[in-house]
């Protein structure tokens, strides 16, 4: 019975996230959609203070700072220009991994407080470049994620053998990962197919973006194992926090306006 309680809390949470995301996507006008985006990074923000271990004072410190700083983004319009994309990206196919795999503790508040920075600010600049390009754009790319994750829950339930990182996430097999995989290819093949890119080319980048959501779902699951907390916060209730339900797109979104900007 309690098992069912909390499904339903989850999908009544879900529900209304999905409702508020597409409409703020979809009909909000531009500073309506910068506000939401900013309210987002900002608990974002807020959670990964408490990751780093920072007292409430701090935290609320680098709260308070990273209002301005994503403001800031919009105001110098940051979001069109590709190398503010690279560190990001440099971060998730380079440092994570081997941060993964060498088990690395959390890094000192300092770097780690930048490191927030770097990497939310970068996914705020991605949501308002793709948006403003299409909401549809925006749709698909968060959707890959969405079905890499969903197919790997269920591949992994129905084929899983072999912990893709036990240590880290204990749940998640390679068999999963490889299901998550199969059907982003099939997802992005249903796609319409955007002028001056082929298929092929599409197929290509919606693995890479798969890899780099596991990549990104794998390493906050690593700094909440290091800060010792099942979830980034308490905030939505069934899900955890917001940086629970981010940390793929957290490494997708950069990369994916990043691409976007070369191609198009």
């Amino acid at each position: 019975m309690n098992n069912l309680s909390n499904l339903s809390l989850r999908l009544m949470t879900a529900g209304i996230l999905a409702a508020v995301f597409l409409l703020a996507l979809f009909v909000a006008p531009p500073p309506l959609w910068l506000a939401f985006v900013v309210v987002v990074i900002t608990l974002a923000a807020w959670e990964w203070a408490g990751l780093m271990n920072l007292a409430a004072r701090a935290r609320l410190a680098y709260v308070t700072t990273t209002v301005p700083l994503a403001l800031a983004c919009q105001v110098f319009d940051l979001s069109g220009q590709a190398p503010i994309y690279l560190p990001a990206l440099s971060f998730w196919l380079l440092l994570a991994p081997l941060w993964l795999n060498r088990g690395w503790p959390l890094p000192q508040a300092w770097l780690g407080l930048i490191l927030g920075w770097l990497l939310l600010l970068s996914t705020l600049l991605a949501l308002l470049l793709l948006r403003a390009e299409s909401p549809y754009l925006l749709l698909a790319v968060v959707g890959i994620a969405i079905v890499a994750d969903t197919a790997a829950y269920f591949s992994g339930r129905a084929f899983g053998r072999h912990k893709l990182a036990p240590v880290i996430s204990p749940g998640k097999t390679w068999e999963g990962a490889i299901g998550g995989a199969l059907a982003v290819a099939v997802y992005v093949l249903l796609l319409p197919t955007p002028e001056g890119l082929s298929k092929t080319a599409m197929v290509v980048a919606a693995l890479v973006l798969c890899v780099l959501s596991v990549l990104g779902d794998l390493f906050e699951s690593w700094i909440k194992r290091r800060a010792g907390v099942k979830d980034s916060s308490r905030l939505l209730p069934g899900h955890g926090g917001v940086l629970d339900r981010i940390d793929s797109q957290l490494a997708v979104l950069p990369a994916a306006a990043l691409f976007w900007i070369l191609v198009k």
